[in-house]
C-alpha cells in the first residue's frame, strides 16, 4: 500500500493568469502597474534634478528633451495613469479608514470617496495658481 501512496501526486493548482479569472484581480493588477508609471516619472524629475546640479546647458538639454513629441506622448500617458491611480487610491480609502459618523450615522463610503478627490483637485489647482 505505501508503494501506491508513493505514487500518487498532489494536486497542484495552475497560477498561470490566475487575476485574469475575476474582474476584481483584474482592476488590482491594473492599478497596481500604475505604480510603475509613477515611479518612471520620478525617476524622470530625479533626472532632472540631476541635470540642474550639472549646470544650466545639461538642464536646458534635459528640458528639450521633455519637448519632443515621444515625451509628450509619455507625459499624456502618465498623466492618465496618475488620474486612475489617484482614484483608484480614493475608491480604496474607505476600506482603510475607520469608521466615520455623521449624525450618529456611518458615512457613505462614495462620501470619502468624492471628497478625497475634490480635496486633492482643489489642493493641485491652488498649487497651479501658485506656481503660475
Amino acid at each position: 500500500m505505501s508503494a501506491q501512496m508513493d505514487k500518487r501526486r498532489p494536486y497542484v493548482r495552475s497560477m498561470n493568469s490566475w487575476w485574469k479569472r475575476d474582474p476584481f484581480f483584474v482592476r488590482y493588477m491594473v492599478m497596481e502597474a500604475t505604480s510603475v508609471l509613477v515611479a518612471l516619472y520620478a525617476v524622470i524629475l530625479l533626472v532632472g534634478l540631476l541635470r540642474l546640479s550639472q549646470g544650466e546647458a545639461a538642464f536646458n538639454g534635459w528640458l528639450g528633451a521633455l519637448e519632443s513629441g515621444p515625451s509628450i506622448l509619455l507625459h499624456v500617458l502618465i498623466l492618465v495613469v496618475f488620474l486612475y491611480h489617484l482614484w483608484s487610491w480614493f475608491k480604496v480609502m474607505p476600506k482603510t479608514l475607520p469608521m466615520i459618523f455623521v449624525n450618529g450615522k456611518k458615512l457613505p463610503a462614495d462620501t470619502i470617496t468624492y471628497t478625497g478627490v475634490l480635496l486633492a483637485v482643489v489642493v493641485n489647482l491652488i498649487v497651479l495658481i501658485i506656481l503660475v
